[in-house]
């Protein structure tokens, strides 16, 4: 306590001249706000009913009085509030309206909203029939699904036709509330309740007429240059405005994508289009009323975060336009004086840090697209994203080619809420991968304008360093450029993620972030997008949910950051073995320790996400100028309050997790060789520092959950925050320790699984030889006993084991290529999937579902799985088998894991069998890596059965009798799903069609036009049947051979690579005959 009265002994009281700040403040380009404003004129109750009752140019400040019938005089006598009742009479001469209008289902309750004009005026009536809800046309040139901004909205008469049975108010209260605010209106919306019909709203705005609306720059939609995200209004147009209407459209004229919220005294009320999303997305009542009467509705300053809230969930950006000044503090600066507003906040899918946003990480993305600087058709993705709760940003770039399949994964590793890239910027290529790999139809695509907000790099460097912004990180901005190549390209995308931020007003996560280089494939196993795709890593093919995935079987995390960090190991699986075997060793020490589980996950349960409290409170250093804001200020610091006081005590249990840990000696020495731990205990350890921040809040803020804000607590929170972020280095050391701790421990329930083997892996390093010639070092990968990991889950069965071996192993050389055949069902595409899953397991540090596994590291997976068709790209089936296999001739290794699932199946069955043929034999012959190949074309197994690199497997299967009686008709195809030598005889697709329901008659007229087809090309089959002898490949051994004969050079490697077949047909030949 003492520490604390010599911090709170330097407070400073806030200087009162800053709550006297105006708009023009703004500093993002929205005009100084008007100054003057329209006074409110009362409506008197001795109006001549013949008169328009008009509304005020300004927003009024306060609740307007309810209007009662004007036949309550028998009322007069029995109310203390007689006296004045008659200035709440409503003045009316078509008294027998009004008293239809209350024998409704809703009794006349201001629950129903009216529209206001002159008494008797059909000219106006007439005007508001012709109207129609607006909308902005949308630009056809942009990639990506819509956003709700461009979303075309349900007219309004058809929205009544729907809704008349359930025409109140759903948002939680009645408009008769006196919370909720109704402008005075004479003329009531005629309401056909027998035809279920209402007048549409039209906007009293020219320029926003979708055939009139212009960009800033005066161009339309159909203009490709169209920027929707501004708009032109007519300089004539805003002469005319009252100071309020500036206030609004000088904001909103740079921000028509995102939604306004303008505050009003105690409300806060959406115009226009904004006021169409409202009445749409919550229905809520539109009047005529507001800023210049126009189109609006609006929601009690109790209410906006809920709605706020609501939008943003639904996919919109938006924005609060907050009042500066009391009423109290604009009185005393005159009778005229103009109430400052400014835009204080805009909140998106992608930024927000606020409610329930889930475990999963919120990414913002910006993409450059450039050229590599290669004549190969290369191009380089430049790269900066930002996740704005934990206050983290990254940059990076990355080398593609035309399949894109590097940017497919760096989408599927970000997985971002949304998308900025250059107008007109982006290849249909990488626009077709936008659209390919998101992984959600959450995803927003934003395109902006490359005058102004993409840079040159060195500009980005001295707007960086003009505006302080990445001051606070640990490290120099420059830091995060360490290891990125093509700087040119990264730049500008990391300039347009600043430009972007900075319009949404987040200036504070600019200044106070951390920037990190970050690598897609540098130093992992590369897996590209489509590979991630197919191997169900984090969403299954069936309905794109996690079920069924990696990510789902490997995610026994507590904390939402550890879940968080296990989806980055997962992209990111280790190619060092003392790093994949450290994080092995951690595991093994748990297994041998079952007591510890429990209680680390005891601890686990107890902690908040400290990562995102963490950000949020670094976010606030330095930040005080939202505390100003009336009301919305100590909304702000309220929040605040809490955010940090559950940061400390969050804080509190993770320290005692680690000291536990440090007790047991076992476990703490191998985790310090994963992560660093700062000191805890003794003199100046974090223990006895985080206690005088327990003591602050305890001491100033005792109920910090829901605390009281006072006009002191600002800058006693500063001082504290402050002091605690002079350890920032070590308290981010600390909770990444526990969120490793965390997937460790999630691994340990993996490993414990009790329905099958689990083995810890066996890893070697990478092989140093790419010769043929069977040395030490040759790839490898030998897995006994190997089991699908989602098997169980799935299907609640014991799961078929296999063994799978490809390259050395202890019994001497086998191929490195599995030829697998099958029949359909027979589960030839689980083992491929299953092999890849092992591997990668293996090389995460886990414990890999088998009971021996033995492997070399591998550097890339590639898959050709499935067959799929991409209809919205133009793509069609056999197109994407060919796309996906380009990229597997052209950057598969020695060293690399491929699996081929039916290659060649998309065409006809001579060019599919040709180019199933020719990739084969290249994987084989040239690049020689571990493949598996699972085929139909039955002839392959013949031309490569005596290929001493390939081995033949099949998925083994039986008949059985479906009766007592035995028949060939009365045969049932079994599925054995077990691992068995040799090429299967044949696929069985004609008992595969009769389990699919195909009628019987139709499988049996297949089955007499098979036998027509085998008999007319027997000749053929018969042919390819001798080729198991003497195949293709013996032809062209022979001829190399003639040559190397006659040159007598014995030293090209094409020459030792024959020989060496050779010998291994000669000793395979010797075995047989012997």
């Amino acid at each position: 306590m003492q520490r604390q009265k010599s911090i709170l002994s330097f407070f400073r009281k806030p200087s009162p001249d800053k709550s006297t700040s105006t708009a023009g403040d703004d500093g993002r380009g929205v005009n100084q706000f008007a100054a003057k404003e329209q006074e409110q004129k009362p409506v008197g109750s001795n109006q001549p009913p013949d008169l328009e009752v008009r509304g005020t140019d300004t927003p009024p400040e306060k609740v307007p009085r309810q209007i009662l019938p004007a036949n309550s005089a028998s009322l007069k006598d029995s109310s203390p509030f007689s006296s004045i009742m008659h200035k709440f009479m409503k003045v009316d001469d078509t008294h027998k309206a009004s008293q239809s209008h209350r024998n409704e289902p809703n009794g006349g309750s201001s629950n129903d909203c009216t529209v206001s004009g002159k008494l008797n005026d059909t000219n106006s009536s007439k005007k508001i029939n012709r109207g129609a809800v607006m909308h902005i046309e949308s630009d056809k040139d942009i990639a990506g699904p819509e956003t709700p901004g461009t979303q075309r909205l349900v007219p309004r008469m058809k929205r009544i036709q729907e809704e008349i049975p359930k025409f109140g108010d759903k948002f939680g209260s009645s408009l008769a509330d006196s919370s909720k605010r109704l402008k005075v209106l004479e003329e009531p919306t005629v309401l056909d309740k027998s035809h279920g019909e209402a007048s549409d709203m039209a906007s009293k705005f020219e320029w926003l007429d979708p055939s009139r609306i212009r960009d800033a720059n005066r161009r339309r939609p159909g203009d490709p240059l169209y920027d929707k995200t501004s708009l032109f209004i007519p300089p004539d147009a805003l002469k005319k405005m009252s100071a309020s209407q500036r206030q609004y459209w000088d904001v909103k004229c740079q921000y028509m994508d995102v939604v306004i919220f303008f505050k009003v005294g105690k409300f806060y009320e959406l115009y226009e289009l904004d006021a169409e999303i409202g009445h749409k997305e919550l229905d809520w009542k539109m009047t005529l009323s507001g800023v210049g009467k126009c189109r609006q509705v609006g929601i009690s300053e109790s209410g906006i975060d809920d709605a706020v809230q609501k939008l943003v969930v639904r996919g919109y950006k938006v924005g609060r336009i907050e009042q500066l000044e009391t009423s109290d503090q604009v009185k005393a600066r005159g009778a005229k004086a103009v109430i400052p507003r400014k835009l204080v906040q805009v909140v998106t899918p992608s930024t927000t840090t606020d409610g329930n946003i889930g475990p999963d990480a919120v990414h913002l993305l910006a993409i450059k697209e450039g050229n590599s600087g290669v004549d190969n058709g290369s191009v380089v993705y430049g790269f900066a994203f930002v996740d704005c709760s934990a206050l983290k940003f990254w940059i990076g770039a990355v080398s593609d080619d035309a399949s894109c399949a590097a940017l497919g994964a760096l989408l599927m590793q970000v997985s971002p809420k949304e998308v900025v890239y250059e107008n007109r910027g982006l290849s249909k290529e990488a626009q077709k991968a936008l659209k390919k790999y998101s992984t959600g139809s959450a995803l927003q695509l934003t395109p902006v304008q490359p005058v102004n907000d993409f840079v040159d790099a060195s500009d980005v460097s001295k707007l960086i360093q003009l505006k302080g912004y990445f001051k606070g990180s640990s490290n120099s901005w420059n830091h995060g450029l360490d290891g990125v190549v093509h700087h040119d390209i990264t730049l500008p995308a990391l300039g347009t993620l600043i430009d972007h931020l900075s319009r949404l007003m987040l200036d504070d996560v600019l200044r106070n972030g951390d920037i990190f280089p970050y690598q897609v494939y540098r130093g992992c196993l590369k897996m590209d997008g489509q590979t991630l795709i197919n191997l169900e890593i984090f969403n299954n093919t069936a309905d794109g949910g996690p079920s069924g995935t990696l990510y789902a079987y490997l995610d026994n995390c507590v904390t939402a950051s550890g879940k968080r960090l296990l989806r980055k190991w997962i992209c990111h699986p280790l190619k060092s073995v003392e790093a994949i075997n450290n994080r092995l060793n951690v595991v093994e020490d748990l297994l041998a320790h079952p007591e510890m589980v429990p209680l680390i996950a005891q601890y686990l349960r107890k902690l908040p996400d400290l990562e995102r409290l963490f950000g949020r409170v670094r976010a606030t250093v330095q930040s005080s100028a939202s505390l100003l804001l009336p009301l919305f200020g100590k909304k702000v610091l309220k929040q605040r309050v809490k955010v940090f006081g559950t940061l400390v005590k969050g804080l509190r249990f993770g320290l005692d997790l680690l000291t536990v840990l440090q007790n047991e000696g076992h476990i703490i020495e191998l985790l310090l060789k994963l992560f660093k731990v700062p000191h805890l205990s003794g003199s100046g350890g974090l223990d006895q520092y985080l206690k005088q921040f327990e003591a602050a809040v305890d001491s100033d803020f005792p109920n910090y959950q829901n605390h009281d804000a006072t006009d002191s607590d600002a800058e006693i929170l500063s001082i504290i925050v402050e002091l605690f972020m002079e350890k920032a280095t070590e308290w981010t050391d600390v909770i990444h320790a526990i969120n490793c701790i965390d997937v460790l421990r999630s691994f340990v329930v993996t490993a414990s699984f009790p329905g099958a083997a689990m083995s810890r892996p066996v890893l070697l390093p990478q092989s140093q030889s790419t010769t043929l010639n069977g040395e030490n070092g040759s790839p490898t990968l030998n897995i006994k006993g190997l089991w699908h990991p989602f098997a169980l889950g799935e299907n609640g069965g014991q799961p078929v084991p296999n063994d799978v071996v490809l390259g050395e192993n202890t019994d001497g050389y086998h191929p490195r290529t599995l030829l697998l055949t099958g029949p359909n069902m027979g589960g030839k595409s689980t083992l491929l999937r299953s092999t890849c899953l092992a591997v990668i397991l293996a090389q995460l540090g886990c414990y890999v579902p088998s009971e021996i596994c033995v492997l070399s590291l591998v550097d890339i997976i590639f898959t050709r799985l499935g067959a799929t068709d991409r209809i919205m790209t133009g793509e069609s089936t056999f197109f994407v088998e060919c796309t996906e296999t380009a990229s597997v001739l052209q950057h598969a290794t020695p060293d690399s894991l491929v699996i081929l699932d039916e290659l060649g199946r998309g065409t006809s069955t001579f060019d599919g069998y040709a180019i199933a043929y020719a990739v084969f034999r290249h994987l084989v012959e040239k690049i020689n890596c571990r493949l598996l190949f699972a085929t139909h074309y039955h002839p392959l197994t013949r031309e490569f059965a005596s290929h001493p690199h390939v081995s033949l497997q099949h998925m083994a299967c039986a008949f059985r009798s479906k009766s007592e009686s035995p028949s060939k008709s009365d045969q049932e195809l079994v599925f054995l799903y077990r691992l068995t030598s040799g090429a299967c005889p044949e696929s069985y697709g004609l008992q595969v069609a009769m389990m699919a329901g195909i009628p019987e008659k139709v499988v049996e007229a297949a089955s007499k036009a098979g036998q027509v087809m085998k008999k007319s090309v027997g000749e053929s089959f018969r042919s390819s049947e001798q080729r198991s002898e003497f195949s293709t490949l013996h032809e062209e051994w022979l001829k190399t051979l003639l040559t190397v004969s006659q040159t007598g050079n014995y030293n090209d490697e094409d020459s030792l690579d024959v020989l060496f077949c050779l010998q291994q047909e000669l000793k395979c030949s010797y075995r047989l005959a012997n």
